[in-house]
């Protein structure tokens, strides 16, 4: 179900691009608290936001290339979905990465400028799943638990909300972070907490999806989860060093 707006827009991409603009002012907000130079926020969403989509797209292609390999033009369908979150991350790391190289502005710096506004943009695309139908949980086969939000009905069944938990624990996420990042904190701690707080979190509701992207027998996200946030945890606890 690919649920769109006066039967044209796609929600799933309404979604996506109100993220967006409301990371991008946010991180306007908080470059300027930081003292960083202008624009920052907006180089932050032109070098991240593209190489996040690239990647997120092929960390899913790579693990559904059964589904692409029969049509692979549809590997550029990305309104459809398939956009992978852990993919997006790794890739707007290295367009961070980048940025921080040309601009000469300490990476962990701007990893933690960037940390609470894609946690909250996380948020918001969750529910572009709930429009396109997609990662919920297992079915829900009592009807004392069938209402929203603790399940949800797709594909003609009820399913437990997976889509709605994790949005709300972002959310959540968000807050907690956004407060943490006024602390004194050594540079990188603010994204090592997010590490921490989202891999919690992911690693739970993904043991209930039923559409995880595998590898052999175990979820891959939930793995690469578990490893973000005991290294999260690491980093946390890590002796501050000076920034790089």
């Amino acid at each position: 179900m690919r649920t769109r707006l006066f039967g044209f827009v796609s929600i799933y991409g309404l979604l996506i691009a109100c993220a967006i603009a409301l990371a991008v002012v946010l991180c306007q907000r908080e470059c300027r608290r930081r003292g960083l130079p202008q624009d920052t926020g907006i180089d932050l969403a032109l070098w991240a936001v593209p190489f996040g989509v690239i990647g997120a797209r092929i960390y899913y292609v790579l693990f559904r290339w059964d589904v692409y390999a029969l049509n692979p033009i549809s590997v550029l369908y990305i309104w459809q979905g398939g956009l992978a979150i852990y993919g997006g991350v790794i890739g707007g790391a290295i367009g961070i990465a980048l940025l921080a190289r040309r601009r000469r502005i300490p990476y962990r710096t701007l990893l933690d400028v960037t940390a609470p506004v894609l946690i909250l943009a996380q948020a918001i695309g969750r529910w572009g799943n709930f429009f396109n139908g997609e990662a919920y949980g297992l079915e829900v086969t009592n009807t004392f638990w069938q209402f929203f939000p603790v399940a949800v009905y797709a594909d003609g069944a009820w399913h437990l909300a997976t889509f709605f938990y994790e949005s709300m624990w972002d959310l959540t996420g968000f807050f907690v972070l956004w407060r943490y990042r006024l602390r004194k904190n050594a540079p990188g701690k603010v994204f090592y907490l997010y590490l921490l707080f989202y891999g919690a979190g992911r690693a739970l509701v993904e043991g209930l999806r039923t559409d995880s992207l595998m590898l052999g027998a175990f979820r891959v996200s939930q793995l690469l989860s578990v490893l973000l946030c005991v290294t999260g945890a690491l980093l946390l606890l890590r002796k501050p060093r000076e920034a790089t």
